[in-house]
């Protein structure tokens, strides 16, 4: 009879872990903006602008999926053989983990005046990072190492400009992981992917690699 109070109780702790969880990854978002110069205002409307625009995904273009389907059998035909057969996949961007970390690494660099040939080097080489490690997983997208590109980042950032290390660190990652394992893996993305599909860049939202490299990047240095 206490096997349904502890399945209750079960849920209460994971609920209240979650919230915990929840309060805890608020609080390093706000550290890390913080730590860029934003204030408290523009911390929330960050924050806000990422978890709606996570639900939003726009289209951008349309790519060409080549493949081979079985030629259906007929009576006293030939066995089975492939044809080729084309089909399309929309590629888009999603507003919470793309598009939203994109602008605000622009921002970062015209309002904190990032000298542009440091960027451009370290946007490079976090980006050579992001390209070498990630991987294509067939039916869902690219994956990569977490925690990779944050301390790329950060090391580049401290090595390249140590007065302005929170703010490169975190275009560095922001940009390097969108150019490194999004952009530059398209042409993967389309050989494992099945027609019909969707593929966004910074897909996840909010908490998509792209948002996260950048928030735990600035938390590194």
């Amino acid at each position: 009879m206490r096997r349904p109070f502890a399945i209750n109780r079960l849920f209460i702790w994971v609920v209240i872990l979650g919230i915990l969880t929840l309060f805890v990854w608020l609080g390093a978002i706000g550290v890390a903006f913080e730590k860029l110069g934003v204030s408290g205002p523009m911390v929330s409307l960050l924050v806000f602008g990422s978890i709606v625009g996570s639900m939003i995904n726009l289209p951008l273009f349309k790519i060409q999926i080549g493949g081979a389907r079985n030629l259906p059998r007929q009576p006293n035909a030939m066995p089975d053989r492939l044809l080729p057969f084309s089909h399309f996949m929309v590629i888009g961007i999603n507003v919470g983990g793309g598009v939203i970390p994109l602008l605000f690494s622009l921002y970062l660099i015209f309002h904190q005046e990032l000298p542009l040939f440091q960027s451009l080097i370290a946007i490079g080489l976090v980006t050579s990072v992001s390209y070498l490690f990630s991987f294509s997983i067939p039916g869902i997208g690219v994956g990569m190492p977490i925690l990779l590109a944050p301390l790329s980042a950060a090391l580049i950032a401290l090595l390249l400009n140590p007065q302005q290390v929170p703010a490169l660190a975190y275009v560095a990652g922001t940009l390097g992981v969108l150019i490194g394992a999004d952009l530059l893996r398209l042409k993967d993305v389309r050989r494992t992917m099945s027609p019909g599909k969707y593929a966004f860049i910074g897909g996840a939202g909010t908490f998509d690699g792209v948002f996260i490299t950048g928030i735990i990047a600035v938390l590194l240095t």
